[in-house]
């Protein structure tokens, strides 16, 4: 098993930055994605990283905004938003995959309880 927690969720401007956190624990893993769901919306892919970190995958609306990160060492990653809108408005998740998937939710077998973020326009 592996546990996951997300912190650093919370109320911002658009144009701001906020920076999520995820504290992993338990058995290795190997990819750590971010999910988000808005309300009313279905959950979909914002980020992920290889255990290696060297690629990194952004979906296409945060690309040049956001960037993911992780610490194996540490057990973390993170998820650095910038220039942040209103439409990221969502509940934030941090999930991690074992069986090497990316993009899907179905890809990943562990998440974490999520985070709120919300954009103010």
């Amino acid at each position: 098993q592996v546990q996951l927690v997300e912190s650093g969720g919370g109320l911002v401007q658009a144009g701001g930055s906020l920076r999520l956190s995820c504290a992993a624990s338990g058995r290795t893993f190997f990819n750590m994605g971010w999910f988000r769901q808005a309300p009313g919306k279905d959950r979909e892919f914002v980020a992920a990283i290889t255990w290696s970190g060297s690629r990194q995958y952004y979906a296409d609306s945060v690309k040049e905004r956001f960037i993911i990160s992780r610490d194996n060492a540490k057990n973390t990653g993170s998820l650095e938003m910038n220039n942040l809108k209103a439409e990221d408005t969502a509940v934030y998740y941090c999930a991690a995959s074992s069986s090497g998937g990316i993009y899907y939710s179905r890809d990943y077998q562990y998440w974490g309880q999520g985070t709120q973020v919300t954009v103010s326009s």
